[in-house]
């Protein structure tokens, strides 16, 4: 292969690989002995060339940063939190803004399909839920669905029912993504549907309040969970420069770590359904005199909601420019040219 050529199908790999971060250590080690590879190439044809130097200073700074990061296993679980995660979601902030968009879409039909229909929030919802919650209404205890009689079971029972929904979003991904919308559509259908019930009950307010204590985390978590199926979906059938093997590998490992962060999320979902809406909703029943307050019920909402943001959102993106610029300082950039 000629030095020009061999320069222009690897130039934008070797730029990335020095100035993105990895996602994680294997990444690194995978870059590391790509990298290896390409050196050994261009030692054998073209070992006075300046693309040699390059590709072997990109290496070496590969290499000094494993050297300078090891660390012991508690070490790792810290920066799987700290750092891969964020790093991860980074990568794929385009997806989840589409996975969100495309849920509260769903979300904004589920209502307007209500308004327009009555029928359709039981045929939604089923009739027997529908009688329930109506019957709940009339007295006064709107909520009651949440008063489960164990509520340690009640956790149990929500904590496994929320990871097995995530797990089947995740799977979803792997025919092609078909799957994973089709949940994220009928979830996001019944979620509007549900409070347009209230709605139209005149208890909007108190439907927002209860149910989003436990639901800021659980919906945010579906959301990623697809995210996490639609990463995989793109992977296959969007390769980009890498083979199709390739891209599928690295998405599925991507999606799969999206996937095990979100485990103690629906933890902490389940156990604000079981423990703390229960005492939110006897704030609106008449028949009890004890309760969470509401402003205790609106921080902690406000608290998630805050928190899943800044983790998700606001840190990756301070913590990929922050990786940059000292990657920047560290390694600066080495100008390659040729004919």
């Amino acid at each position: 292969m000629r030095e020009a050529m061999f320069i222009k199908k690897n130039r934008e790999k070797w730029h990335a690989y020095q100035h993105e971060p990895s996602t994680g250590p294997d990444e690194t080690a995978e870059r590391f002995i790509t990298l290896i590879d390409d050196l050994g190439y261009a030692k054998t044809f073209y070992p006075r060339s300046r693309v040699t130097e390059w590709i072997n200073g990109v290496a070496a700074g590969i290499y000094q940063n494993i050297y300078r990061n090891r660390r012991h296993k508690f070490t790792r679980i810290i920066n799987f939190w700290k750092l891969d995660v964020p790093l991860t979601f980074r990568k794929y902030h385009k997806v989840l803004l589409f996975t969100f968009l495309f849920f509260a879409v769903a979300v904004a039909l589920g209502v307007l399909a209500s308004v327009h229909s009555p029928e359709f929030i039981r045929s939604v919802l089923g009739g027997n839920y529908v009688d329930m919650t109506e019957d709940n209404i009339s007295r006064g205890d709107p909520f009651g669905v949440y008063k489960d009689n164990n509520p340690f079971s009640m956790f149990v029972r929500i904590a496994f029912n929320n990871i097995k929904v995530a797990f089947y979003t995740f799977a979803g991904g792997f025919v092609a993504g078909i799957f994973t919308m089709y949940l994220l559509w009928s979830n996001g259908i019944m979620l509007g549907t549900f409070h347009y019930l209230f709605f139209s009950h005149g208890m909007g307010f108190n439907s927002i309040l209860v149910v989003w204590i436990h639901g800021t985390v659980e919906i945010a978590s579906i959301v990623i969970a697809g995210t996490a199926g639609l990463v995989i979906a793109r992977g296959m059938l969007f390769p980009n420069t890498y083979s199709r093997l390739h891209s599928f590998r690295n998405a599925v490992k991507d999606a799969a770590k999206m996937l095990l962060c979100l485990v103690p999320f629906f933890i902490i979902a389940a156990y604000l359904e079981s423990y703390i809406t229960r005492l939110m909703s006897n704030s609106f029943d008449k028949s009890m005199h004890t309760g969470m307050p509401v402003w205790m019920g609106m921080l902690i909402l406000i608290t998630s909601l805050a928190s899943l943001v800044c983790y998700f959102i606001i840190w990756p993106r301070v913590l990929y420019r922050r990786l940059k610029n000292e990657a920047a300082v560290v390694q600066p950039p080495v100008t390659v040219t040729y004919a």
